[in-house]
């Protein structure tokens, strides 16, 4: 298996350049965080993968194969997006027999069970579902398919803390089980930061990081202590980004640091991802 390759994709709609000549590879059987801020080009990247947009130029290629219009790529791929793409009138019941049409190893069982679990009456329709609930249902099928290839955009919206831990356990049992590539995106960074084996950040429709979790976060630290003592301590350092609270300043530094030398009342931590998405993707 070769994986989803994107190459020199490029997308705009009017004026605006959604993705610049991204160049991308996933892996098989690993788990990416595709991060960005609203707009920063996630989801164009997603439905095109997906073929639900086309680049205006570049390829993706899925296990070797052009993805533009192929059918047998497609049905290595599951995209749970934002929208339900599912007729409103259909009850979830009806939704799971259909998409087993669609893919064939879609586990019927499994996705009952799941909706068990979740306490999702499937004889509702999918009109009548709460955001939570519509995510819900989302999850379940996702989970279902047994596509190689599985895309959440954004899986948690509407859901609480209770049914967003569930469905990070659900992922990771469902990965343990039966390793598949999974691609999130998602807001909840620090959520899901222990789940990920590589981080993906977009920016303005460009990759701005592509690496592993663990190398990313073993980049730098934040220091923390007394401002005067945090100011003079890196001030020969390459910092991202500080915060000041009361008399207490955090910043995050880029680099080694030999711990020898670190004064006392100063504070070493590791890297946040969520806090170094932020500091990494804001507007100067």
């Amino acid at each position: 298996m070769n994986g989803i390759e994107i190459n020199d994709v490029t997308k705009g709609f009017g004026d605006t350049l959604a993705l610049n000549q991204v160049n991308l590879t996933f892996e098989p059987h690993k788990i990416y965080g595709l991060l960005g801020r609203n707009g920063a080009g996630k989801s164009t990247l997603l439905n095109i993968i997906t073929n639900r947009l086309f680049a205006d130029s570049g390829q993706v290629t899925i296990d070797g194969l052009v993805s533009v219009e192929n059918d047998m790529t497609q049905g290595l791929l599951y995209l749970m997006s934002e929208k339900n793409l599912y007729p409103e009138s259909m009850t979830c019941n009806e939704a799971f027999k259909w998409t087993k049409q669609f893919f064939k190893d879609f586990d019927l069982d499994y996705a009952l069970n799941l909706a068990g679990q979740f306490k999702l009456n499937t004889r509702k329709k999918i009109r009548s579902l709460s955001t939570g609930y519509t995510s819900i249902f989302k999850i379940i099928i996702a989970l279902s398919v047994n596509t190689p290839y599985v895309l959440f955009d954004e899986p948690v919206l509407g859901l609480d803390a209770n049914h967003r831990e569930m469905f990070y356990r659900l992922l990771i049992e469902k990965y343990s089980d039966n390793p598949f590539t999974a691609i999130i995106s998602t807001h909840l960074i620090d959520e899901i930061a222990n789940l990920l084996e590589y981080v993906m950040i977009i920016k303005n429709g460009e990759i701005l990081v592509n690496e592993s979790c663990e190398a990313l976060l073993s980049k730098g630290c934040s220091v923390t202590g007394a401002i005067t003592q945090v100011d003079a301590f890196i001030a020969d350092k390459e910092v991202i980004g500080a915060d000041v609270l009361g008399g207490l300043k955090t910043a995050t530094i880029i680099g080694s640091l030999d711990k020898r030398t670190v004064p006392d009342g100063i504070e070493i931590t590791n890297l946040d991802l969520q806090k170094l998405f932020i500091k990494l993707t804001n507007e100067e």
